[in-house]
């Protein structure tokens, strides 16, 4: 019996032992928020294994990926491609995003280490994929503001807006110069000066958050689970390729590369950008994806970014005509470069493969993948995703608040650019009379919030009508401003017989191109489409007009000038349209600046201030100015 007791005892005295060892060894650095964030990621990357590091390095599409999945090959991201929603309607809520983004960091803080994933999604002006949201003028609009601390304001409401569906990563600034207005999407950049496009930046600490001054240069930086994560895009030289064709080839010398392409960078980087997207276009013949010159060389060790260095969309596919034609090498020229995130939507089996043999037959060290590795960790922590990985339901209020629509409102009215306003200083025709008996509003632009928003609303290529928007068309905000007793007649295409009979007092005509996005929108000869010229002819030559034009560069003009009296640039105003309105109408006065040269002809292109050749029918910077019907009374 007393045998039994020691034995007992014994066993006892070994559970204890084997329960302190155990609890002891559940201790670890990585979890333990009061650690430095570099500890936590070493210690975290001490732990995974080979397989385990690459898939932190995989962005995967939603469509294509489960929860499972995401735990199995301990995936770093899952993303929404343009377009790309949960479920079947394009009337997704908030909620519905939320669930789906919850259900996929199940599958992550599930896996073996439990390392929780970010979800990414384009949000270029607003959260543009999202039903509901606010739609804000695009950049080429927010550049011709002048207005660094507006645009502050816009990242900061589109980070609200993209949190309230659980999203934590928007790809966005693009701090592109678009040198050549053929390029389909030169509305995506801020305009043609860097200068200017350096200083719209200012849309980084917006979206994240003001950066600690005493935070090291090149350090990346978000403030909370109210901001979000933005990616710089696209490294770099994409607005310069060879007559705007969208992925081609900029030809330039290195000077001219970071005097002209690359200050943006500079400016994001010091503002504390988290990640930067590499550029589908080349430099000198040489892919941007396979560029490690520029990307390690330069942006990681001589800028010192240290944050994360994400591909485009199947982007190293690309580095191979056709695309896709040898993947193998395609993986290792990219990770070879110092990419550290891969958008690979699909065929992320095939990249976690290939990467395996690539480094296990010495081809790419492990230690380029550590670095990949360990900047992705850096940000996971710094985000504080491994503290609260799931989304807050209680953002939801923040999408589509009426406060942004106002904010947006503002942009637009700040966006506006006068061109032309009447036959001389003494006679102008802005702003308009709020008490004329009758008036014409004409054209295909006038009443379409999806030709207002242009691309990147709703789908890749944007949409057309206003079943799906919510917002205000230019029709609607004119019936809004105008004196309750002023008859407006709406025709989207008059003859000039209709136009001549009808006694209008004038019109107002608003034209202008059909939403594109990317190489759709690659355009030689950036004429309006029709009918708007027909449009213009059949007003402007029968009565007093002024003339809206509705898109996402400078298009031609000239031959229609000589009959317009007045002319406005209104670019892509997005969803609210009353700001259109309060400018026409007077409540505002015109401020907005031209971002880029309005050329005569495109035989001239391309065409930029400073150039020797330089004869624009507008140029940089031009804009009238007028003064609020406040103001003038007040006077």
């Amino acid at each position: 019996m007393a045998k039994i007791r020691i034995a007992i005892i014994l066993l006892g005295l070994c559970l204890v032992c084997n329960s302190a060892g155990l609890a002891e060894a559940e201790y670890m650095k990585y979890k333990d928020p009061k650690l430095s964030i570099d500890a936590r990621v070493e210690d975290l990357i001490s732990r995974m294994t080979l397989e385990e590091k690459i898939g932190q390095m995989l962005q995967v599409e939603r469509k294509y990926v489960s929860a499972d999945d995401i735990k199995k090959y301990s995936i770093g991201s899952v993303m929404s491609e343009a377009g790309s929603i949960p479920g079947p309607s394009r009337l997704a809520s908030a909620q519905t995003w939320i669930d789906m983004v919850n259900e996929f960091q199940k599958g992550a803080v599930s896996s073996r280490l439990g390392i929780p994933m970010f979800y990414g999604i384009d949000a270029v002006h607003g959260h543009s994929t999202v039903y509901k949201a606010t739609f804000f003028p695009h950049n080429i609009g927010l550049g011709a503001t002048r207005d660094p601390e507006l645009i502050k304001r816009i990242g900061a409401a589109t980070a609200l807006e993209v949190r309230a569906t659980g999203i934590q990563y928007a790809y966005a600034p693009c701090i592109a110069v678009c040198r050549d207005p053929r390029w389909g999407r030169c509305y995506e950049s801020y305009g043609e000066d860097p200068a200017l496009v350096q200083s719209m930046t200012e849309i980084i600490p917006g979206l994240q958050g003001d950066i600690p001054a005493d935070l090291p240069n090149g350090v990346p930086f978000m403030a909370g689970n109210e901001k979000v994560i933005g990616s710089a895009k696209h490294y770099v030289g994409d607005g310069g390729t060879i007559n705007g064709i969208d992925e081609y080839n900029t030809v330039i010398d290195r000077e001219g590369l970071l005097r002209i392409h690359m200050p943006g960078y500079f400016a994001a980087i010091s503002k504390g950008v988290a990640t930067i997207m590499v550029s589908y276009s080349s430099w000198n013949g040489v892919k941007m994806h396979a560029n490690r010159e520029l990307i390690t060389g330069f942006l990681k060790n001589a800028l010192h970014f240290k944050g994360v260095v994400i591909s485009d969309f199947e982007g190293i596919d690309r580095i191979t005509t056709p695309p896709h034609a040898n993947f193998t090498y395609s993986v290792e020229a990219g990770v070879s470069a110092g990419i550290d995130m891969f958008m690979v939507p699909q065929f992320y089996k095939e990249f976690v493969d290939d990467l395996t043999k690539l480094v296990t037959k010495k081809f790419i060290p492990m230690s380029r993948i550590d670095d990949a590795a360990k900047r992705i960790l850096w940000v996971k922590f710094m985000m504080g995703l491994f503290e609260n990985p799931f989304a807050d339901y209680s953002l939801v209020r923040y999408l589509g608040i009426q406060e942004h629509r106002e904010l947006a409102r503002e942009a637009v009215r700040k966006s506006l650019v006068l061109l032309k306003n009447g036959e001389s200083v003494e006679k102008p025709l802005l702003p308009l009379r709020r008490k004329a008996s009758k008036i014409l509003v004409a054209g295909s632009h006038a009443d379409n919030l999806g030709y207002q928003c242009g691309g990147w609303t709703i789908e890749w290529q944007g949409i057309s009508g206003n079943d799906i928007l919510k917002g205000t068309t230019i029709l609607n905000a004119i019936r809004n401003t105008v004196d309750p007793e002023t008859i407006v007649t709406y025709k989207e295409n008059p003859d000039a017989e209709f136009v001549k009979s009808n006694g209008f007092s004038y019109a107002i005509v608003v034209v202008g191109e059909h939403p594109y996005a990317e190489m759709h929108g690659d355009n030689k000869n950036l004429t309006i489409p029709d009918p708007g010229p027909e449009t213009i002819t059949n007003v402007c030559g029968a009565i007093k007009c002024v003339v809206v034009v509705i898109s996402g560069r400078p298009v031609v003009i000239e031959p229609y000038l000589h009959i317009i009296d007045a002319l406005v640039a209104a670019w892509l105003p997005g969803s609210e349209g009353q700001g259109v309105a309060d400018v026409l109408y007077g409540d505002y006065g015109f401020t907005g600046k031209l971002p880029r040269t309005w050329f005569k002809t495109v035989d001239q292109l391309p065409m930029n201030v400073g150039d020797p050749h330089y004869d624009p029918l507008f140029p940089f910077g031009f804009g009238l100015s007028t003064e609020s019907i406040k103001a003038i009374y007040s006077a």
